[in-house]
């Protein structure tokens, strides 16, 4: 069995991450990060999960930038195809689960 406190880990960059587990060819993570990633387009669906802090989602949908914020208890899936960035606010660490070898 593996734990980790969510409220405490911190890697040692951004999008720095604990490697949980892989299931079937997906891989589960804890990142932390206090730096927004970059604009991108996975090639499989990602679940984001905020467990500590928040993260201003940005997407375009229609040429037309969007922001959503996640908080700890908010869930963000994202299809294939949906460009989108994640801006930490100001620090958070989110699961995510994606696709084995995903941006």
């Amino acid at each position: 069995m593996i734990f980790l406190n969510a409220r405490t880990f911190k890697a040692e960059r951004a999008w720095g991450a604990a490697d949980i587990t892989e299931i079937d060819t997906a891989t589960v993570r804890l990142h932390w990060t206090d730096e927004p990633y970059v604009w991108h387009v996975n090639d499989g669906p990602e679940v984001f999960a905020v467990l500590d802090g928040a993260v201003d989602m940005h997407y375009r949908r229609d040429g037309e930038e969007h922001v959503e914020r996640l908080t700890p208890g908010v869930v963000c899936y994202a299809e294939p195809g949906d460009e989108h960035v994640a801006h930490p606010a100001p620090e958070a660490r989110i699961l995510v689960i994606e696709r084995k070898g995903s941006l």
